[in-house]
């Protein structure tokens, strides 16, 4: 039998994937994959419920149902001062990274060239190589995570079409600066390409950082793709909805690509989605302060076991260098030896790189768990390392 797609038959599973098998086979306690282990609001959850019942169980619109879209318009506004016209620059996806392989398809072309920063969530590669772009990946260092420049500047050029954009940053916790994103935002202006801007986090940040999302900088309203998800705003990460916010231009093609992909999300569940949207301050306020204190528990427990624990300032994750432990190995035998011998699962944060030279000694944990799981997490390792 002939070879199938070459490319897709060259990378291997997720590591998320193999990382929570490992977790089952074990019984390990599962900070690897960043879900929450709580239900989310029991007030959308219902909606969800009650808007399965009122006969409305068809194909929804293509664009999403005109109750979401109205909602994310009136949270784009409410929380950057951003006015959006719902019917024709929101677009609603079957989760965020349908969004980013919706938006990547609007404006990149086979031989185009994609600016992205590492370390990088593991689906922005092989979804940009997939449609024949080429990717120019900047590098970011622990334990700092700053912006280099000089380096992201010698990344535009000629061919630069597009810049994938994570802030909050999966994996390690990065907000990105105002300063970063002026800078950012003048390299898409000269260069006259687009941003995509995978902003699922934007909720969850500590200590007082604001997220800003880069649309609301000068002459970025047209240029941007704006990403959000309902998985990571109300903790149901398994109902898949996410939502584009775009320019009048760049919409149209957003919604071509997606009939494309999914065409549509259950409506129900975009429905309950827009009660979300709609909840008061408090809630949003109590969703980031309550994983600041998760996130706070987890850091202190690591720190005291030995492990050296970088700064978080958003998403559901910490960082931690393991080299203090004196562990004799990589990192991804470090995650599958405390999954093993003392029953935690990480990702090993050479996962989400691309290019050669990947730091090697740092591991991933997700904080976004019960606080009776984190503490017995840290038990586990405690007594496992002696600490």
């Amino acid at each position: 039998m002939r070879g199938a797609n070459t490319y897709l038959g060259s990378i291997g599973t997720t590591i998320f994937t193999v990382m929570s098998a490992l977790a089952t086979e074990h019984g390990s306690i599962n900070l690897g994959q960043g879900f929450p282990d709580t239900e989310g609001p029991a007030d959308v959850v219902q909606a969800a419920s009650d808007a399965l019942r009122d006969g409305r169980n068809q194909y929804p619109p293509m664009p999403g149902v005109a109750e979401l879209r109205q909602a994310v318009a009136a949270a784009n506004n409410r929380f950057y001062g951003l006015d959006i016209d719902w019917a024709g620059e929101v677009t609603v996806t079957s989760g965020a990274t349908e969004a980013i392989t919706a938006s990547l398809m609007a404006v990149v072309d086979p031989g185009d060239e994609v600016v992205l920063i590492e370390p990088l969530f593991d689906t922005y590669v092989p979804v940009v190589r997939m449609l024949g772009a080429i990717p120019r990946i900047v590098r970011l260092a622990p334990p700092c995570w700053d912006l280099p420049f000089g380096e992201l500047a010698d990344a535009f050029g000629a061919r630069t079409k597009a810049i994938l954009l994570n802030s909050p940053m999966n994996p390690c916790g990065k907000v990105f600066t105002a300063e970063e994103l002026s800078f950012v935002a003048d390299l898409v202006a000269r260069h006259d390409t687009y941003a995509i801007c995978d902003e699922v986090y934007e909720h969850l940040t500590f200590d007082g950082t604001k997220h800003i999302p880069l649309m609301t900088l000068p002459g970025m309203r047209q240029r941007t793709m704006r990403i959000g998800s309902a998985g990571k705003t109300f903790s149901l990460t398994g109902w898949k909805v996410g939502y584009v916010t775009a320019g009048a231009a760049l919409t149209p093609l957003v919604q071509k690509a997606h009939q494309n992909l999914t065409f549509t999300t259950a409506p129900n569940l975009q429905r309950a989605v827009a009660v979300g949207l709609a909840k008061d301050e408090a809630y949003f306020a109590s969703l980031a302060r309550e994983l600041q204190a998760r996130r706070d528990q987890l850091a202190e427990g690591l720190a005291s076991i030995g492990l050296s624990v970088l700064p978080s300032r958003g998403t559901y994750f910490l960082t931690t260098d393991f080299a203090p432990l004196g562990f004799d190995g990589d990192d991804l035998a470090f995650c599958r030896h405390i999954t093993e011998r003392a029953g935690v699962t990480a990702i090993p944060v050479s996962a989400f790189y691309e290019e050669p030279g990947a730091p090697r000694h740092y591991a991933r944990f997700a904080f976004c768990k019960r606080p009776e799981v984190l503490e017995e997490a840290i038990g586990r390792l405690r007594r496992h390392f002696g600490g």
